[in-house]
């Protein structure tokens, strides 16, 4: 007993240090887009929208846009949150990343939980979050439904930032820290008034999971021009200026609204699947 009690304050330091070599090891509290990004996407997706569909969504236009941001603010208090906002998809492999199953319980069983979870569960809860809809909708539950549409656009539109889908989420791995921000808030909160975003008009969606993992994969493959602009812009540069970020808008301008009007396309594409898979049900008014 003696010798026990000894050595439990070292066991008892060894486990903490691990946890926060763990924590430490996860991507900071994801912000695809950051809080603008977020609502321009659900703005935008409103007007992708069939007539009927788009006046209940309209109707609840300032609901959506005040709780597109609550799985965000929910990381403060739910650490684990954060694994639903990013799938590092580049620590499966090579491109196209066939080695990673899109069905959870066949990745489940080939990688563990604990693997699965620590590379990033976003995809998965785009599927979770679609059927969530589905049954709210389904059941009339409207007012759950309103909300659950907010926190699948806010996943969504995640699947589309280039850095929730890699281990280099913040540009760590390629000395270019905070890159991330600088693309998916610094530039949208600069010249968003500028943007000509033109997403397509929402269509039925007929696999929601394998659906996000096309948009993941998407989305990634633009994840090194992006950061080839980064180093671009900086060049001669001592700070992240006015310039640097004139010169980066300039060379990575056209993935930004891209992938923003992809988002949104895809926002509306969900909500109006998990309206159609809930048999169409009679809208409120």
């Amino acid at each position: 007993m003696q010798r026990w009690s000894k050595c439990y304050p070292w066991k008892q330091a060894v486990a903490a240090l691990v946890s926060l070599v763990l924590a430490l090891s996860l991507p900071p509290d994801s912000r695809a887009w950051g809080k603008s990004g977020s609502k321009l996407v659900v703005n935008k997706a409103i007007d992708t929208l069939p007539q009927g569909l788009r006046e209940y969504f309209e109707n609840n236009r300032s609901f959506l846009l005040e709780h597109v941001t609550d799985p965000l603010e929910a990381i403060g208090k739910t650490p684990a949150e954060r694994h639903n906002h990013f799938i590092a998809i580049d620590k499966y492999g090579r491109f196209p990343y066939d080695a990673l199953p899109r069905v959870y319980k066949l990745a489940l069983a080939k990688y563990g939980k604990a693997k699965l979870e620590a590379n990033g569960l976003l995809p998965w809860q785009i599927g979770v979050y679609s059927e969530k809809l589905t049954d709210a909708m389904k059941a009339g539950k409207w007012e759950e439904a309103r909300l659950d549409a907010a926190i699948l656009a806010n996943y969504v539109a995640d699947a589309h930032d280039p850095f929730n889908t890699t281990d280099n989420f913040d540009g760590h791995l390629s000395g270019q820290i905070g890159v991330n921000e600088r693309f998916g808030a610094g530039l949208i909160d600069r010249y968003s008034s500028f943007f000509p975003m033109r997403p397509n008009d929402a269509v039925f969606i007929e696999d929601p999971t394998d659906h996000a993992f096309e948009a993941c994969l998407s989305a990634h493959s633009w994840l090194e021009t992006v950061l080839l602009a980064d180093r671009n812009a900086r060049r001669g540069e001592n700070s992240y200026n006015d310039d640097y970020y004139d010169r980066f808008y300039n060379q990575a301008a056209a993935i930004l609204i891209r992938q923003l009007s992809d988002a949104a396309s895809d926002v509306g594409s969900y909500w109006l699947t998990a309206w159609i898979n809930a048999g169409r049900p009679q809208l409120p008014k």
